[in-house]
């Protein structure tokens, strides 16, 4: 079993696989860096849950893009399972036959999400990842990651209309069938949902006409379900693909 953690700003996603297949999830909110000792006995309820025993993890992976929390949750890690695990970055990149861009910026679940379509769809691809940030990452078979375009995530432009004004709540994620607002929530869902609707359709078409061949288009991220309209935009939607990429790149890694 092979266990990937993949820390967000969001949320802190745990997965373990077992023959290749995801067998058990776990996501919670990332909140400000607590001591190891808080990680470790999170980890060892969420094992103890799924029941799962330390020693059948024969290796750990980790992503993050929250430095702040990463000493806390590999000295953690380490205390489970005993194993040290592959943190993701410039010399995970260094190793593989995968062209990454400035390695010392990228963020590794944007490599990750990049890495895992080519091995799960061997095409040239195009994915939208609904997270903390909306990001489009264009990847060529041969070239590897040809370019990111990044806007704010559904999640932190409502909360940026809350947190910078007087009178506007923070409201659900739930797109509304009026593009019109009839009360504040439905005024803000409205304009935000349908809005990043919008977005979404015409920075694909941007991205498309700039690109001087087929694309597949992947959705992913914890969010990638909330606007419906967009479905047909999409040729797959894989919630786990920031996971299975992570998985990929620590087996090849392994196997240097």
């Amino acid at each position: 079993m092979i266990l990937a953690i993949d820390i967000g700003n969001s949320n802190i996603v745990l997965g373990l696989c077992h023959d290749g297949k995801w067998s058990n999830t776990f996501r919670y909110e990332t909140k400000e860096a607590q001591p190891e000792f808080y990680y470790e006995n999170s980890l060892r309820n969420i094992l103890l849950e799924w029941g799962i025993s330390s020693s059948d993890i024969i290796g750990i992976v980790i992503s993050s893009v929250v430095p702040d929390l990463n000493q806390s949750i590999r000295e953690a890690v380490e205390n489970v399972t005993g194993k040290e695990p592959v943190i993701l970055g410039n010399d995970v990149y260094k190793s593989i036959d995968f062209q990454v861009p400035h390695p010392y910026e990228i963020g590794s679940d944007i490599v990750s999400n990049a890495y895992g379509a080519l091995c799960l769809y061997d095409d040239h691809c195009i994915i939208v990842d609904f997270g903390t940030a909306l990001t489009f990452t264009i990847v060529d078979k041969i070239a590897g990651i040809k370019g990111v375009s990044i806007v704010p995530g559904l999640k932190t432009a409502i909360q940026s209309l809350s947190t910078n004004t007087a009178l506007l709540p923070i409201v659900p994620l739930a797109l509304p069938s009026s593009a019109i607002g009839h009360d504040t929530v439905s005024a803000i869902q409205s304009g935000v949902l349908w809005g990043y609707v919008g977005l979404v359709t015409e920075l694909l078409r941007k991205i498309k006409s700039e690109l001087p061949y087929e694309h597949k288009v992947i959705a992913t991220g914890g969010l990638s379900d909330i606007l419906q309209p967009l479905a047909n935009q999409f040729d797959q939607v894989n919630k786990n693909l920031t996971l299975d990429g992570m998985r990929f790149l620590y087996e090849l890694y392994v196997k240097k």
